[in-house]
């Protein structure tokens, strides 16, 4: 297969797209996009034909040929394993584990938690106003981004990046998290490493083109 038979069901704002467009363009992959709007419509992503797709009605979709990827971190490692440069997890066994346990400090603990379809419940069906939900976002956002930062802080393989100096999956993840933090006005004055390793990012190629008001679909 080629990268040419490769398609992205992506939303601009979707924190979980946007991972997988950041390392699409890291890998230097050419894909197709397709975009499914999360509110319009009450929820493209709710369509028959996508649910045909991917059955959660969740972004983001990867097709490749005739596969069908859905849940961002196995389509990252999918992407890392069928095109293997540049490398986005480390050779050594250890290097590899460091990475994958910040990327699931997000993936798992603190992004779910803070996603459109909860935020929407906490306003929709349990009658939070705008304050409360934005109280509960920082919170979360707070509490994994707290951790994240002792994480880089503590150890001696935080470099330009969250692991060394050349992006990996942690990369990945963090960026469109802290995206997110920044639209809540999050406080980032506890977090330097994190913000010092956003700077960096944010000025390579690869990363401002998966940027959400860089997508032809943003609003």
């Amino acid at each position: 297969m080629t990268s040419s038979e490769l398609t992205l069901y992506s939303y601009w704002r979707s924190s979980a797209s946007y991972r997988v467009r950041i390392a699409l363009n890291l890998k230097r992959l050419d894909c197709r996009m397709e975009y499914i709007h999360l509110v319009r419509d009450g929820g493209q992503q709710f369509a028959e034909e996508y649910r045909r797709l991917n059955p959660q009605a969740q972004l983001p979709t990867l097709v490749h040929g005739d596969r069908v990827l859905t849940q961002s971190p196995a389509i990252l490692e999918y992407i890392d394993e069928v095109w293997p440069e540049p490398p986005l997890l480390p050779v050594d066994p250890a290097g590899r584990a460091r990475v994958r346990a910040l990327s699931a400090v997000i993936g798992c603990d603190t992004h779910p938690v803070n996603n459109l379809r909860v935020l929407k419940y906490l306003t929709e069906t349990l009658g939070l106003d705008e304050q409360k939900k934005s109280a509960w976002y920082r919170h979360w956002v707070a509490v994994g981004l707290d951790a994240f930062e002792e994480l880089l802080a503590s150890s001696e393989l935080t470099g330009l990046c969250c692991h060394g100096d050349q992006p990996t999956l942690a990369d990945c993840y963090l960026v469109p998290q802290v995206y997110n933090a920044r639209r809540f006005k999050c406080d980032e004055g506890g977090w330097p490493n994190i913000v010092r390793i956003c700077k960096h990012l944010e000025g390579l190629q690869e990363f401002t083109d998966a940027a959400p008001e860089n997508q032809a679909d943003a609003d």
